[in-house]
């Protein structure tokens, strides 16, 4: 007898799978991060222009060093900052992510109804994600998929938010309680909420559901 838990873990990804599906997104499951990365390559032109969402999920896959390894144009801020970039430099590498050929990133939460739901601190990864870049691959992690948009919206805020606030070393009051508080401070990172309920016209959007916990 198959184990219950897996059972209600894949029917969660299957309702995911087909809700993405009737929202016009092309959707795919990866069983690991390893077969997701394959099937990413397959995805990207190796002459394409690479745009590179600030991602852990993308980092926990290696898809920067993948991508390096086939001589891929990459617009990556996260490398860039690292290297020493200036503030000027990393922001023209955002605006690039928008004019890419490729935009690969991750998602805040994923609801089992087909909904993207994200929140940006300067907003160019949800721009990107709508408008811009001739094709867009968002890969996700079972742990983000959620029942419905409220919830979905409440990880957002309260799981993803809070992580990347203290990962980035931030003075925000959820990089110390772990939860939102809708604060004021300046280095809030919770600016601009999307919500893509169906594939935006005009854009060729490629969902992948792996099938591991990855990122926040």
């Amino acid at each position: 007898m198959k184990d219950p838990r897996e059972w209600h873990a894949g029917l969660k990804v299957e309702n995911t799978l087909k809700a993405l599906r009737r929202n016009g997104f092309d959707a795919h499951y990866a069983s690991t991060k390893e077969e997701a990365a394959s099937l990413i390559l397959e995805m990207v032109p190796r002459d394409a222009l690479v745009g590179l969402g600030g991602s852990i999920t993308l980092r926990e896959m290696d898809i920067p060093r993948l991508l390096a390894e086939r001589a891929n144009e990459v617009a990556d801020h996260w490398a860039a900052r690292q290297e020493g970039a200036s503030p000027m430099e990393v922001l023209e590498i955002r605006r690039r992510h928008i004019n890419s050929d490729v935009f690969i990133t991750s998602t805040n939460a994923l609801t089992e109804r087909g909904e993207l739901v994200n929140i940006d601190g300067g907003g160019q990864r949800v721009a990107a994600m709508i408008f811009g870049p001739k094709k867009v691959i968002v890969v996700a992690g079972v742990n983000k998929i959620t029942g419905d948009l409220e919830e979905g919206l409440w990880r957002a805020r309260n799981i993803a938010s809070p992580m990347n606030a203290k990962r980035l070393n931030l003075r925000t009051p959820c990089a110390t309680t772990g939860v939102c508080s809708d604060c004021s401070s300046e280095d809030r990172i919770c600016n601009a909420t999307t919500i893509i309920q169906r594939r935006p016209r005009n854009v060729d959007a490629t969902v992948i559901i792996v099938g591991e916990n990855l990122g926040y």
